[in-house]
């Protein structure tokens, strides 16, 4: 359980509250404020295991989207079920989900709604199933604008912005203006598209970060603390260890980038 609302509330009934009494009044609201907060978080904690149907047919929908499935994404959904750890049956629905995904008449929209519907309220949810998602569209290079259109469209679904898609993308590596082009499947954006490029000297610690090379120390740091509250795996629950090392990794990213732009700044 974190204690934001309680440390926050402390404080203001300290500094406004007339001393110690306002900050025990204080931390007393703040108290019941991150219960509830609490409760409402496990209430929407989703199933485990309740995405994997619609998570391997966007998968394999993504891998035929551009007119044929490669053996390299091929790989990237094997690779899922077992580092996922799926039992006997639900590999057996991994792999029917993903085949039925792979047909030409397949529509992602209902796949795209369940996942939404599955990971609710919780962000901290909807990062590891992009996550899987991107490394489907990244299988062979600079993905054609189909692949973008659909990932786009699960993460406009996901409540996550075009610039934590970039940082997303930095973070494995390509380097991705999200400007033009729509988020709709089956549009591509015209002939403007272009695709995400590998970067040659690592990922740009701002875009990793989410923010404008412009911005101040201070708003450095607040991007940095959201940031890490929202990818870090102990928030995951009883998600499969595939999805907490993703977390993890992403976590690690995060501190890279900005341990960089503090070298860069020289702040502690």
């Amino acid at each position: 359980m974190t204690f934001t609302w309680t440390l926050w509330l402390a404080l203001f009934g300290l500094i406004f509250g007339h001393g110690l009494p306002g900050a025990v009044v204080g931390a007393i609201t703040g108290f019941i404020i991150d219960s509830l907060r609490q409760g409402q978080r496990r209430r929407v904690t989703p199933q485990a295991g309740g995405y994997v149907s619609p998570l391997f047919a966007l998968l394999g929908a993504v891998a035929k989207s551009d007119g044929r499935v490669s053996e390299a994404e091929i790989a990237v959904a094997e690779r899922l079920m077992q580092r996922m750890g799926l039992e006997q049956e639900q590999r057996k629905v991994a792999i029917t989900a993903f085949n039925a995904g792979k047909q030409p008449e397949f529509d992602v929209t209902p796949a795209i709604e369940e996942l939404r519907r599955w990971v609710g309220l919780r962000r901290d949810h909807a990062f590891p199933v992009l996550d899987v998602v991107i490394e489907t569209v990244l299988a062979e290079g600079n993905p054609p604008p189909e692949q973008m259109a659909i990932l786009r469209q699960l993460a406009f679904a996901l409540r996550i912005s075009d610039m934590e898609l970039m940082a997303l993308m930095a973070m494995k590596g390509y380097a991705w203006n999200a400007t033009g082009g729509s988020r709709g499947h089956g549009n591509h954006g015209g002939g403007g598209y272009v695709p995400p490029q590998r970067t040659t000297h690592g990922p740009d610690p701002y875009t990793v970060l989410g923010i404008a090379r412009s911005v101040d120390d201070r708003g450095v740091k607040r991007a940095y603390r959201k940031l890490i509250s929202e990818h870090h795996p102990d928030r995951l629950g009883d998600l499969p260890e595939e999805m907490r090392k993703r977390a993890e990794s992403r976590a690690s990213d995060i501190n890279a980038a900005y341990e960089r732009i503090k070298a860069e700044r020289g702040f502690k």
